[in-house]
């Protein structure tokens, strides 16, 4: 979105249809325009019991007449004042129709792979060989880890680690002894994998206990073992998602850690992202992906 005054004026416009509609009940004022995300301050005796995230969609709905692209709430919170307000952030996503497209050309594809997911969620033994496959791919290829995976195969399970560590540096693996550590400590996990994924009531709950419990996983290789076992409600933030995040002006720059609580805060991003799209997080990012590589891999 260019930071020029026609920007500022149609949200100004924005803002003063939704005022006028909503009169004293709820008050919308501009802060700032960065990059594709816009911050208003909304105020009012707003219906909290009714959900106040409402109104924040129709100011949405107003933005994207006047401005004629398509807008996402992104997350708002409240500040501090004598009555309640919220800031909101909002999202320019001019960018829909292209990730559309990629749809139309590798959707079939996708929706095969998100079937081969779950399948692959209901073997317990091709399910701990993905997780190895999750654990060598942190700050790796994925055509690399794919390559250790299809040449290791169960021997996952029985290598000792010495020997596993060998075969891994002898395959060109760059971090053989970290991971053949991280992949022996997981055999615990053998044959329980399934069982214990069950006991949670969707994909973010499984995904803390993960991250908990799997020595070399954070929220992304837990997000993606998960998304290749058949959930599709978390989001694998990886650096070809985050460059195109930037790309789009969604993010001022691409962030050298990903702690919870900013991983968490771009996750929501996504969510708005894939709600427009009406697909699920784990179908989207095979498509994100797709239009930052050209290939839809897992």
């Amino acid at each position: 979105m260019p930071h020029d005054e026609s920007a500022n004026s149609n949200l100004r416009k924005a803002a003063e249809v939704f005022n006028n509609l909503h009169g004293v009940e709820a008050i919308v004022e501009p802060v700032s325009i960065t990059g594709g995300i816009i911050e208003v301050k909304f105020s009012g005796s707003m219906c909290h019991s009714c959900g106040v995230s409402d109104y924040f969609d129709d100011f949405a709905l107003i933005s994207e007449n006047i401005f004629g692209i398509p807008f996402a709430v992104w997350e708002y919170e409240a500040t501090p004042s004598i009555e309640i307000q919220f800031l909101v952030r909002i999202v320019r996503l001019d960018f829909l129709d292209e990730i559309r497209e990629t749809m139309k050309v590798v959707g079939d594809l996708v929706k095969q792979r998100m079937r081969e997911f779950r399948e692959m969620g209901k073997d317990e033994e091709k399910m701990f060989e993905e997780l190895c496959f999750c654990l060598l791919t942190a700050n790796y290829t994925a055509e690399g880890g794919i390559r250790i995976q299809e040449t290791i195969g169960d021997s996952f399970c029985n290598l000792k680690q010495n020997e596993l560590s060998a075969r891994l540096k002898m395959l060109g693996y760059r971090f053989p002894k970290t991971r053949a550590n991280y992949i022996v400590e997981s055999r615990k996990l053998h044959q329980k994998l399934g069982e214990t994924l069950k006991k949670y009531a969707n994909g973010v709950e499984a995904r803390e206990w993960l991250v908990e419990n799997v020595k070399g996983f954070g929220y992304k290789e837990s997000s993606h073992f998960l998304r290749n076992v058949g959930y599709d409600d978390v989001a694998i933030i990886d650096r070809h998602i985050l460059r195109l995040l930037k790309d789009k002006e969604l993010i001022p720059e691409i962030p050298k850690t990903l702690n919870k609580k900013r991983y968490f805060r771009i996750e929501r991003l996504l969510s708005a992202i894939a709600s427009k799209l009406e697909v699920s997080l784990g179908e989207m990012d095979l498509y994100l992906w797709c239009m930052k590589t050209g290939k839809v891999l897992k």
